[in-house]
């Protein structure tokens, strides 16, 4: 009696049965999740879309057509969106006239304006983008944090906007900007972007961390009451020069005086 045949499969059957359970897989995963992501990536294209016709008639004049720059403004490929927030923010762009460099006015755009100019910058290249504000938060710190951030500030900035935060005077007409009053968000991407003349201080030199301490450091250098004749609050060189002209100067002209009345009695 025979035995009963084995039937042997086709050299083609395993990959065949692999092939229909990847087109099977690839089938519920098209069918569950891109709805998601497609309108999450129409809602994007749609505000880069937006701030490309409002770069083209608000920012194209100086910096290109695509961002390549020119002439009259640097190339923005590789800012980053917190570059662009920053400078529209704080009306330092768009600029009324070529200058030295810009002075901060009132902002003339919208929120949402200034968002999408940012999406479409930052499509550009990459570059530092808009915080999260857990990222510059000083409600929590604690008084040794804030007194570290006092030691960073003056160690990494008063050279140039001084203990106070005052600001100061540059070379060549330029000058650091008096920091009180300014926004948390601002100063966090003023340390990132680097504007103007100010170093870019990026987060492997300055963590967040300690960006916030500076920030709390700077408003709580605000809160406090002044006393006296603070002189600017720029420092030592004022503190001298008006010892010497009030101080000494006075002493002298009590010093001519009375020589004076002794001469008159003689």
């Amino acid at each position: 009696m025979r035995p009963p045949r084995t039937r042997r499969r086709h050299r083609a059957a395993r990959p065949a049965a692999l092939v229909l359970a990847l087109i099977l897989f690839g089938s519920l995963y098209a069918a569950f999740v891109p709805s998601t992501q497609v309108a999450a990536d129409t809602g994007m294209s749609g505000q880069v879309a937006e701030g490309k016709a409002l770069y083209q008639v608000t920012c194209s004049s100086c910096h290109g057509l695509n961002g390549e720059g020119s002439s009259q403004g640097p190339t923005l490929v590789g800012v980053g969106a917190a570059a662009v927030d920053f400078q529209m923010s704080t009306g330092r762009m768009p600029m009324a006239r070529p200058a030295q460099q810009a002075p901060r006015r009132p902002n003339t755009y919208s929120a949402e304006e200034i968002a999408a100019i940012s999406a479409y910058v930052a499509s550009l290249g990459p570059g530092p983008a808009v915080p999260n504000s857990s990222q510059y938060d000083y409600s929590t710190l604690t008084d040794d944090e804030i007194a570290r951030g006092g030691e960073m500030f003056r160690t990494n900035c008063s050279a140039c906007h001084q203990a106070a935060g005052v600001g100061g005077a540059l070379p060549n007409g330029k000058y650091a900007p008096p920091l009180t009053g300014v926004e948390p968000l601002h100063i966090y991407e003023a340390m990132r972007t680097g504007p103007q003349q100010m170093p870019v201080f990026s987060e492997g030199a300055i963590p967040d961390e300690d960006v916030a301490a500076i920030i709390g450091y700077l408003k709580t250098m605000e809160e406090q009451p002044t006393l006296g004749f603070t002189l600017g609050g720029f420092g030592p060189v004022t503190e001298g020069l008006a010892v010497w002209i009030i101080g000494i100067g006075g002493l002298s002209l009590v010093a001519v005086w009375i020589a004076s009345r002794g001469a008159l009695k003689r």
